[in-house]
This record gives C-alpha cells, sequence and structure tokens, in this order.
C-alpha cells in the first residue's frame, strides 16, 4: 500500500481540512500518517497515524529551525512515497524531501503574500516591499514542487505560473455532518462559529445589539487577552451566550438550533477572495447566512437567494439583516432550504474530496 505523511507543525491535530477531510479521505484507500506539533503523543484515529513531535514553539522563527527539524526527521524515518505539507515554514523541508526522491505537494491554505501585507506587526511602510519579497520566494520555491493544493481559485491562478499541477481544493463540507432541523424546532436565535478576533468583526457584531433585541450564539476561541476582556466588558455581552471553544458534534447542535448564521469579516485583502468554510456548514445546516457584501460572496450567496450580504462595518446593517431574517420565518426557511440544496448537489467534500484522490492516483502513477 501507497504510504502519504502529512505535515504541520502549526494546526491542531483534528484541523477540519487536513485531518477530518484530507486525511481522513485518503486513508480510506492509502497508508496516511499526520505529523503534528502539540504535545498530546501519537495516536491512531479514523485509520490515520497522528505522529507528535511535542508542542510546538511559540514562535515563527523557533519554529522555522526547531520544529521543522523535528518534523523532517520523522517524515524521513517514515520512508513515506508522498509527503503534503500545510504550512508555508515548511516548505524548505517540502524541498529537502524532494531532493530524497520523495513526491512533495504544498497545500497553500491563505494567501500568504497578501496575509503579509496586511501584517500591524510589519510598519506600514515596509509591508509591500516584505509582501513582493514573500511571494517572489513562495512563487520560486513553489515550482519546483510535484504539485500545489489551494484553497481558493486566486491563489491557485497566481501559483498556476510557476508550477503546472496545481489544483483547488476548496474546504466544502462533509455533509453527513449536518443535519437539518424543523424550522419550527428551532429557537429564535442566531450564531457565529469561529475564531474571535477584530478582523472577522466580533465587534460591530456586538455593536449591532444596539439595533436589536435577540441572542446571539457565540462559539469559538478568543484571539487574545484584550479582545476577551473588551468583549466581555461590552454593553450587549448579556445579550450573548457564549460557549467557549466547541467541537465538531457541538457545532452541529449549535447551528441545528439557530436560524441564521453569521460571517460578517471585515473588508482585509486576505478575506475578500476567500471561501470561508462557515459560510458553507450554515448552509449545509438548512439555516440562511448573514454574509459580508464582498463581490464573491454576494455572486454566491445573495444571486441564489441562499441568504444576506451586508456591509460588515455597520452594525445598523447587520440588525436589520438579523431582524429581517428572524421576523419571517418563511424567508428564512427558504433561503435555508435553498443553500442545503445546493450543498447537497454541488458544495460539499463528498465532491470536492475526489480532485485531492484523483491527484494521488497521479503522483503514484508516474515515475
Amino acid at each position: 500500500m501507497n504510504k502519504i505523511c502529512h505535515i504541520t507543525t502549526v494546526h491542531p491535530r483534528y484541523d477540519i481540512r487536513i485531518f477530518y477531510k484530507e486525511c481522513s479521505s485518503l486513508a480510506k484507500k492509502y497508508d496516511v500518517s499526520l505529523i503534528v506539533a502539540d504535545g498530546l503523543k501519537n495516536e491512531n484515529n479514523n485509520n490515520v497515524n497522528i505522529i507528535d513531535i511535542g508542542l510546538r514553539q511559540k514562535s515563527r522563527l523557533k519554529r522555522m529551525f526547531i520544529d521543522s527539524k523535528k518534523a523532517f526527521n520523522k517524515a524521513k524515518a517514515l520512508n513515506c512515497d508522498v509527503y503534503h505539507f500545510h504550512d508555508p515554514e515548511l516548505i524548505f523541508i517540502g524541498l529537502k524531501l524532494k531532493k530524497l526522491g520523495k513526491k512533495v505537494i504544498y497545500d497553500v491554505h491563505e494567501d500568504i503574500p497578501k496575509q503579509v501585507g496586511n501584517r500591524k506587526a510589519i510598519p506600514f511602510f515596509l509591508r509591500p516591499l516584505v509582501s513582493f519579497i514573500i511571494e517572489k520566494i513562495e512563487n520560486k520555491l513553489s515550482s519546483r514542487l510535484n504539485a500545489i493544493t489551494t484553497s481558493t481559485p486566486y491563489i491557485k491562478n497566481r501559483l498556476n505560473k510557476f508550477n503546472d499541477n496545481v489544483i483547488t481544493v476548496k474546504n466544502y463540507p462533509i455533509i453527513s455532518e449536518f443535519q437539518k432541523n424543523e424550522w419550527q424546532n428551532k429557537r429564535n436565535n442566531i450564531c457565529y462559529v469561529g475564531a474571535i478576533t477584530k478582523d472577522r468583526g466580533i465587534f460591530e457584531l456586538l455593536e449591532s445589539f444596539n439595533y436589536q433585541d435577540n441572542r446571539l450564539i457565540l462559539a469559538g476561541t478568543f484571539d487574545n487577552s484584550n479582545i476577551e476582556n473588551e468583549c466581555k466588558n461590552h454593553i450587549n455581552w448579556n445579550k450573548i451566550n457564549y460557549k467557549g471553544f466547541v467541537n465538531r458534534k457541538e457545532i452541529s447542535e449549535i447551528l441545528h438550533e439557530s436560524k441564521a448564521g453569521i460571517v460578517t469579516l471585515l473588508p482585509i485583502v486576505n478575506y475578500l477572495d476567500s471561501l470561508p468554510i462557515k459560510m458553507f456548514e450554515y448552509m449545509a445546516a438548512g439555516i440562511p447566512v448573514i454574509a459580508s457584501n464582498f463581490p464573491l460572496w454576494k455572486e454566491i450567496i445573495e444571486k441564489n437567494n441562499y441568504g444576506i450580504c451586508v456591509d460588515p462595518t455597520n452594525p445598523k446593517e447587520i440588525a436589520n439583516a438579523i431582524n429581517k431574517l428572524l421576523k419571517d420565518d418563511e424567508l428564512a426557511e427558504e433561503m435555508g432550504e435553498n443553500g442545503r440544496k445546493i450543498i447537497e448537489e454541488k458544495y460539499n467534500w463528498e465532491n470536492e474530496g475526489k480532485k485531492l484522490i484523483n491527484l494521488y492516483s497521479k503522483l503514484f502513477t508516474k515515475n
């Protein structure tokens, strides 16, 4: 049986894209290992051999040298046929594995040059230059790898100029994880599930409760303690039912009882061409989406009547959309049904995952 090794020193071992979708799908056909850095020890789950190299280093610089070296040594010892890495700082160990005669795939989850160009830790006047340099390095090094998988068509179009084996594998939901609930059994709540950060619009969402008298189920972890304290001291925090970190089963239960899902990310450059998994998970659960009015998102959501797009910087507009859906069950249910239908037909992992399986099949048949 062909052996595959996925590697990440940044993501959690049960990352949705890496473990639940990619590794678990591949494990039905191949011998799959996943190298992680979380200090939670080795285990086998879903026929995936999870190998822990110890607690990850806190700084990116240390991860690049210490964790990358540990990951490379472990990966080399496994002697797999294909290596598939998920973090940009691992690109150099990917090249080392390629020199050993292995086939190597780079999984690009985010548009790194855009992300770097938006980092507040970098002085504003230096951001364009740093972004330019990062893009040149990523483009050049990516050209030496066997294949690249990207999460969005935008990233694929950029890297396709430097590597002729690039495919887009979108983060569509696994249908079986989300069951529809009869509308009359739902509570009159909205929900937000995901990372709680300033850029993802948490403060605009809290401010929107100045113009509505509804309840929000909030699930996820705060970006840092400052944001957590600011949120919990907000005048509208008493309208929030905060669940903290939740597992996959609990996410499904939250969506099961809610009447709409929120994904009002702010218009940060890196978000404009993104396809957030939560947007599609809300649709899979059969609830309408209230999303940012980015052109790409509007093309998906409003054109097909899956929900309402709003200006994510305008709390009153967010509140109006929430009020509209919670006061009109017929409209909300119709939008939810539309979303669920297209997930079943098109936007699902069961279909999307076939692209990944086909990529591996081609790599294994090539000499």
